[in-house]
């Protein structure tokens, strides 16, 4: 009768200690699976739930909601890769790449990734878990991942809410779930969208220098580089070119002595273009002879699809909004997804200098939200009332001391076995594919780490991996880079 009693006190004092009551600040939920993926068959269990995060004190700060996959068909368990995923935003939850991309089930979608009824999630043949285990994490306010306060008490958002303190805590909670589950022998990846790519690269130092976890592999899928995104800095607006060329080649139109050649035979053209050309002419601003500007903006014309005087107007400098609207202003009158420029908006006026919306975010939206929802509560069987934050509040975010790159250097210098990644769409217009060439280039500018980084480009947007074709390939590229940084090469030295 008392360890009853015990166990309900102590049930009521984890519910109570939330910000939110309805949250479990420690708890498990373990559930069995068998899947054929990459055409084996297999077993696997799936550990949702929550853990703390703890302070230097063992005070509990957050809790934080998490889906662990792991395989139970297999021996020496210690030597299996285990990937630790994040999605970005920052304030986006994991159900980006945890229902679409890597894990063991994604969405009931068409083949070019739209919405379609009913909704719901189906098995994913061509998920990572036959070589590696994952664990998707939610940083706190996304997902029912919650800060944890006493009575009267307000969040401590400078504890979270910043790229240092993200990367700081999270590699915190990172440790004691490594211990927890006795992965400390495992080869150990981490891998992060968009925001999560900013994360990641400070992750991967944060890991090692403060929890002395060492890395195999870092990967980052469509990347956004603070260093250079929304600066509006010459680089900004020249580095991204390249991806007008790849919208405009995809809707038609771009001329038809480029248009009918392949995208992959005219995007190094554009990036050449980019690079050599128009940078230059951008520093030189309002400098810049009548000569040369007129030339560059013919080229630019010729390589994006958009006229002559309208880019003259903009003095060169065409903002990507202004171009997701102009595109097909005066053809079919839709504005282009931001994050997808293969998705067609609808605006109420074809005046303006940008869309209404972004038609790919409310498709995906459309397609995530209830299969997540339905996925967590009815499969995995995790029950709350709480809502699932696609998207929760952790603004304003505080983007100071931003050293991202160069801490990724550094913890690549000081790990030989480390490997870099990179995923990118070539339709993303948010965080394009050759920014995000730029940012390998910018981690290391010495080139000495090069050869351990690698690129990989697709026939899509930002989450690459809602294309069918893509979603194949994207987890094959993923699959080979972890079974070749997996392997035992030696001792971990120059």
């Amino acid at each position: 009768m008392k360890n009853l009693i015990f166990a309900i006190c102590l049930i009521l004092a984890t519910f109570l200690n939330a910000q939110d009551a309805r949250v479990p600040v420690d708890s498990t939920i373990i559930t069995s699976y068998s899947a054929t993926i990459n055409g084996k068959k297999l077993t696997y269990k799936a550990q949702t739930g929550t853990q703390p995060v703890f302070d230097a004190n063992g005070n509990v700060k957050a809790t934080l909601f998490y889906t662990y996959y792991y395989r139970t068909d297999i021996t020496r368990k210690e030597e299996r890769p285990i990937i630790m995923s994040f999605n970005g935003g920052p304030g986006s939850a994991s159900v980006w790449m945890h229902v679409a991309y890597t894990g063991p089930k994604t969405l009931k979608i068409d083949d070019e990734g739209n919405p379609i009824q009913p909704y719901g999630i189906k098995d994913n043949p061509y998920s990572v878990l036959d070589v590696a285990d994952i664990v998707f994490v939610n940083p706190v306010n996304t997902a029912y991942s919650r800060p944890v306060v006493k009575k009267d008490e307000k969040v401590d958002k400078k504890y979270f809410f910043g790229v240092n303190a993200d990367a700081k805590y999270l590699a915190d909670w990172l440790n004691t779930f490594i211990t927890r589950n006795n992965r400390w022998n495992s080869p150990k990846y981490i891998i992060g969208e968009s925001y999560g790519g900013t994360r990641v690269m400070q992750l991967a130092y944060e890991l090692q220098s403060r929890q002395w976890m060492y890395l195999n592999g870092v990967i980052m899928v469509s990347p956004a580089d603070y260093k250079l995104i929304r600066t509006g800095a010459s680089e900004d607006y020249a580095i991204n070119f390249p991806y007008y060329t790849a919208a405009a080649w995809y809707h038609k139109q771009l001329p038809n002595e480029l248009q009918q050649k392949d995208l992959l035979d005219i995007l190094p053209e554009s990036e050449n273009f980019a690079v050599n050309k128009l940078l230059p002419a951008l520093a030189k601003g309002g400098f810049i002879g009548e000569t040369e500007k007129n030339n560059i903006a013919t080229k630019m014309a010729y390589y994006s699809g958009i006229k002559k005087e309208v880019i003259l107007k903009h003095n060169l400098e065409l903002p990507k909004a202004y171009f997701w609207k102009e595109l097909l202003r005066n053809t079919s009158g839709n504005t282009i997804g931001r994050l997808d420029s293969r998705y067609l908006g609808l605006d109420g006026k074809g005046t303006g200098t940008s869309p209404d919306y972004s038609p790919e975010l409310v498709s995906w939206l459309h397609s995530f939200t209830p299969a997540i929802n339905y996925y967590i509560q009815n499969v995995l069987k995790f029950k709350t009332d709480v809502k699932y934050n696609m998207f929760g509040p952790v603004h304003p975010w505080d983007f100071s001391n931003d050293n991202s790159r160069e801490n990724l250097r550094k913890a690549m210098a000081q790990n030989p076995y480390l490997q870099l990644l990179v995923q990118s769409g070539y339709y993303d217009g948010a965080t394009t594919y050759s920014a995000a060439k730029y940012t390998m280039g910018k981690i290391d500018p010495s080139g000495k780490l090069k050869d351990r980084m690698s690129f990989k480009g697709y026939r899509s947007g930002h989450m690459m991996y809602l294309r069918k074709e893509d979603l194949e390939k994207a987890n094959q590229d993923l699959r080979e880079f972890i079974l070749k940084s997996s392997k035992n090469v030696g001792a971990a030295k120059y």
